[in-house]
């Protein structure tokens, strides 16, 4: 089955050069083969393009543009309807042919007749191994494990310069009890002192008190013998 493109080689259309290209390029990359027939230079190929369009197919004014696609007599389609298959991964029923083992449409065909969803038979050919699935997985669980322990070891480290932060200060705060009780023991040696000096001077006072009065008391004795040796 050979499958013919009809399209002018020299038009002045940018648009149907355009389009001719896209299906041209699209069958090449689908390694379809194919036949140029140009319209341009060749009036029998216009006109057999004319005449085996179907009339519901042809525009208003009723002359088909290229690109025209067939496949040996039958039709298959215009450039928009061929871009609508191609869309829908359905280029190769378009054309009237057997979608190669493997390709989307393939699976998509056989999908069809066993009556399954297509869109699952193609997601379980795209399906990541399982064993690749569980080694991210684990990958994940030994980062996020890393992670903890990396949180836990940062937790240990800040509460023992915590702790010894604490211990440093009771150290100051034992220190300062220390000092404070150094000064208490001073203040109170210097009173004990102040108390032995004021004994010390008040000790002195009355012995000379004691001397003045036992002076007194010996005048008065001498000043009594004295008169009554007179009489």
């Amino acid at each position: 089955m050979v499958i013919k493109v009809f399209l002018a080689t020299s038009s002045g259309s940018t648009a149907i050069k355009k389009k001719q290209q896209d299906v041209v390029g699209f069958l090449e990359a689908l390694k379809v083969e194919y036949t140029q027939l140009d319209i341009a230079c060749n009036e029998e190929n216009r006109m057999w393009m004319r005449q085996n369009v179907p009339e519901e197919k042809k525009p208003a004014n009723g002359i088909p543009l290229p690109p025209q696609i067939f496949n040996e007599e039958g039709y298959c389609g215009d450039y928009e309807t061929f871009f609508d298959a191609k869309e829908e991964n359905s280029v190769y029923n378009f054309l009237g042919l057997a979608p190669p083992p493997g390709s989307k449409e393939a699976v998509k065909a056989e999908s069809v007749e066993d009556g399954t969803d297509p869109d699952e038979s193609l997601n379980d050919s795209l399906e990541v191994p399982v064993e690749e699935r569980n080694g991210d997985a684990h990958g994940e669980e030994e980062q996020a494990a890393d992670e903890e322990e990396g949180e836990g070891e940062g937790e240990g480290t800040e509460e023992v310069a915590e702790e010894g932060e604490t211990a440093d200060d009771e150290d100051v705060e034992g220190e300062t009890a220390d000092d404070e009780e150094v000064e208490g023991e001073t203040t109170e040696d210097m009173e004990e002192e102040g108390e032995a000096v004021e004994e010390t001077d008040e000790a002195p006072e009355d012995t000379q008190a004691q001397a003045e009065e036992e002076e007194e008391q010996e005048e008065e004795e001498a000043e009594v013998q004295e008169e009554e040796e007179a009489e």
